[in-house]
């Protein structure tokens, strides 16, 4: 199945109205709607007090100014100011708690995401690079935040002064209103050509940053093998390249934001002009008055100082809907790893049995071709072959981190697909060829996914580990359980990193234990004791070990030889001694 996010927003070629963006984005403050309504009310109060103001002005001006009655001018301004200061109380609550909403869900939005991104399979994360990811859960869900904490209730108070100026423009004289508003026609019909390309431009830029943050993380993550092999500069001109696209795309993106500014704030000057030019007119023709002049002035300004609010706003929203973009496509993949029903396991069946199982990568040839074998409970068995072969690639079906294209895994005479996460993870035990451990403690790493362990002090697991014959692995590490671990694995070696993953394994006491090259950077004497401590599993647990030194595999059950996609039986460890040289020569 095809997980790559870019190759499904390049492929989703479907025009979406803005106006059904917008619901589907509504749709996160859903939850919030008794906050939203009393937010809502305080527009409409502050929106409504503000535009009472020009009004009453006005009306001053003509009644008590010209009149030069001063207590009047005084009542009056003394009651502007009770105006003014509830409308400062209205928008002060509407924007605490638009800013709470916009929090909530942000909150509510990253773990949506982070939980979606657990349920999705390995072949997920092998199709997208980490940063971007980082960036969808960091950078585009900020933006949607910014929408809804800023920008959408000022859009609506926006809207709601617009629409009541307007009422009063056409109100206090339909003409005049009427050719004030000819210059809000053309704003419509700029706003809704240029859009489309303004979103376009914000989504190239929101694309370009994850890359940059992709190539950041590559290159710090790599860091050790820059110096190794002394290519700064490499890496140099590398994120120079992604830094020179980003820095283009951002300008892009500023220029296409910033666009919409100055031609509002050129048609409002052009309805200002109107007003200014007509209502002298009609002053001087006896049919309008100073007060209501300046009024009108007033309101043409809350008009059409709002569409300058929204100029930016809008670019905010072309944003908001671009990160909403990316941010939706995580949210709507769905897993291919289904829960599928089984018949009942039939008696006496394998522990685990391949067949006629195939299997390829994304987009890639098949690395597996008609594989078939089975895993007897109790024994041991080793996986051979030249590098490239399908070794680790049969290990990763064994435990279901990928399903086959065609075929069956049988998982105790059950389609593997059939158990649950839980089931099959208490089943199988995993060591991987580098394992992957996580910032803490030694302690912390080894009661990971441990339900058993969960809550053991370092005290009490250190019984566990001494009845276990895992004690003595303890010794490999200066301060025990208690020793410090960071994500990056710096300040443990290789080795002591398998160990911690060993020792995480086998507490488990999983049905079937699989040992990807578990022993690789191991020292001699440390690996004798784990061969050791491998006797003492249970007597039913089956071991399958991938694995390059023959040392290893001296005392396999029963040895496969992979190569070229193909499993085969290799009989006696010299046939398979045999088998591997060959494999070696004709790889």
């Amino acid at each position: 199945m095809n997980y790559n996010l870019y190759d499904i927003q390049q492929a989703d070629g479907r025009k979406k109205g803005t106006f059904r963006v917008l619901r589907n984005m509504l749709r996160l403050v859903s939850g919030e709607k008794n906050n939203l309504v009393v937010a809502f009310i305080a527009i409409i109060v502050n929106s409504g007090l503000n535009l009472a103001g020009p009004l009453l002005i006005g009306y001053t001006i003509d009644t008590y100014v010209e009149t030069k009655q001063m207590h009047g001018v005084l009542v009056n301004s003394g009651i502007l100011l009770a105006i003014y200061l509830v409308a400062l109380g209205a928008n002060y609550l509407q924007t605490q708690l638009m800013g709470s909403i916009g929090q909530r869900v942000l909150y509510t939005l990253r773990n949506s995401i982070f939980t979606k991104l657990l349920a999705l399979p390995v072949a997920f994360f092998n199709q997208n690079k980490a940063g971007d990811l980082i960036s969808r859960i960091n950078n585009d869900t900020d933006k949607l935040n910014q929408f809804f904490s800023q920008s959408l209730m000022r859009f609506i108070g926006s809207i709601v002064t617009m629409v009541g100026a307007g009422i009063f423009l056409i109100s206090i004289n339909p003409r005049l209103g009427a050719a004030a508003l000819v210059p809000a026609v053309f704003i419509l019909v700029f706003t809704r050509v240029i859009s489309p390309w303004v979103k376009r431009k914000n989504a190239v830029n929101m694309k370009s940053t994850g890359g940059m943050s992709a190539e950041v993380q590559e290159s710090l993550n790599n860091f050790k093998t820059i110096i190794a092999f002394n290519r700064r500069d490499y890496f140099r001109e590398r994120f120079d390249e992604t830094n020179r696209n980003n820095y283009k795309t951002a300008v892009g993106a500023g220029l296409a934001n910033n666009l919409l500014m100055p031609v509002y704030g050129l048609f409002t000057n052009i309805a200002q002009l109107i007003v200014l030019v007509y209502g002298i007119y009609l002053i001087t023709q006896g049919d309008f008055t100073v007060g209501m002049l300046i009024s009108f002035l007033s309101y043409a300004n809350n008009f059409y100082s709002p569409l300058r609010q929204l100029a930016a706003l809008w670019a905010s929203f072309q944003v908001a809907l671009a990160g909403w973009d990316r941010v939706s496509y995580i949210l709507s993949l769905a897993s291919d790893e289904r829960l599928e029903n089984s018949a009942a396991a039939p008696e006496h069946a394998a522990l685990l049995e391949f067949r006629d199982v195939h299997f390829a990568y994304y987009g890639g040839r098949e690395v597996l071709h008609s594989v078939n074998f089975r895993l007897e409970r109790g024994k041991t068995y080793a996986f051979i072959g030249p590098t490239g072969g399908g070794k680790t690639t049969n290990a990763s079906l064994i435990a279901r981190l990928y399903d086959p294209v065609k075929g069956t895994v049988f998982l105790d005479g059950r389609d593997i697909r059939s158990f649950t996460p839980e089931e099959r993870s208490r089943k199988i035990g995993f060591i991987l060829q580098d394992p992957f451990l996580f910032t803490g403690t030694v302690l912390d790493n080894i009661r990971y996914g441990n339900e058993r362990y969960r809550d053991c002090s370092a005290t009490q697991m250190q019984d566990v580990l001494a009845r276990a014959g895992l004690g003595v692995l303890l010794e490999k590490f200066e301060d025990g359980l208690e020793t410090k671990v960071s994500a990056a694995g710096d300040g443990l070696s290789l080795g002591q990193k398998q160990l911690i993953a060993f020792i995480r394994a086998v507490l488990r006491d999983p049905e079937l234990l699989i040992l990807d090259e578990a022993t690789a950077n191991i020292d001699t004497v440390t690996e004798q004791l784990l061969e050791e401590i491998l006797c003492k599993l249970p007597g039913d647990t089956t071991k399958v070990i991938i694995a390059h030194r023959l040392n290893t595999i001296e005392n396999a059950d029963e040895i496969f030889f992979v190569n070229a996609g193909e499993v085969t039986a290799a009989g006696s460890f010299d046939q398979a001694l045999g088998m591997l040289m060959e494999g070696k020569r004709t790889s």
